[in-house]
């Protein structure tokens, strides 16, 4: 019998690669407010577990910035149809009440991560803010989150970078 698309995707395709994220992973976030002046640096962690069958992941992560805690969580999936990566990203700093929805059409970077662009702002700070997150998978025991901040002009600056081992 054939396999469905989603069968055949965590077989050997996106979905594979989004359940090889699966764990607890500990590493160290850095913080930039300014292009290229580190703001902090911070240990973080994270569990990553997946929802309904292997369809999408969550990505649930504590850490601090300048000694205040904070949290998150990211779903993140593979849209099998449009061949694309998409997320949604709560937190109890950057977002504040705000869900960023972001995806990247570009479908994989290789076979060892995604990047997807999603915006915010606020209607009293102007034109919304871009945001691009990239995951890039080193190897099946270390992974880096990396976000940048892309002005309403197009200028993009690196905003947070997390290097996670896996425990």
């Amino acid at each position: 019998m054939a396999k469905s698309k989603l069968e055949q995707s965590l077989a050997d395709g996106a979905h594979k690669l989004l359940t090889g994220l699966v764990g607890a992973w500990t590493g160290t976030t850095k913080t930039w407010f300014e292009k290229d002046v580190l703001a902090d640096e911070s240990p973080m962690t994270a569990e990553i577990s997946t929802l309904y069958d292997g369809r999408f992941i969550s990505y649930d992560y504590q850490g601090s910035l300048e000694g205040k805690a904070f949290e998150g969580k990211m779903i993140i999936g593979f849209d099998i149809p449009y061949q694309r990566f998409s997320a949604s990203w709560i937190d109890t700093f950057h977002m504040g009440t705000q869900i960023m929805l972001s995806s990247g059409d570009s479908g994989l970077i290789g076979h060892d991560g995604f990047a997807i662009l999603g915006s915010y702002g606020s209607p009293e700070y102007g034109a919304p803010w871009g945001w691009r997150t990239e995951l890039k998978i080193v190897n099946a025991d270390e992974i880096i989150f990396t976000a940048y901040n892309i002005s309403p002009e197009g200028e993009d600056a690196k905003a947070t970078e997390t290097v996670y081992s896996r425990k």
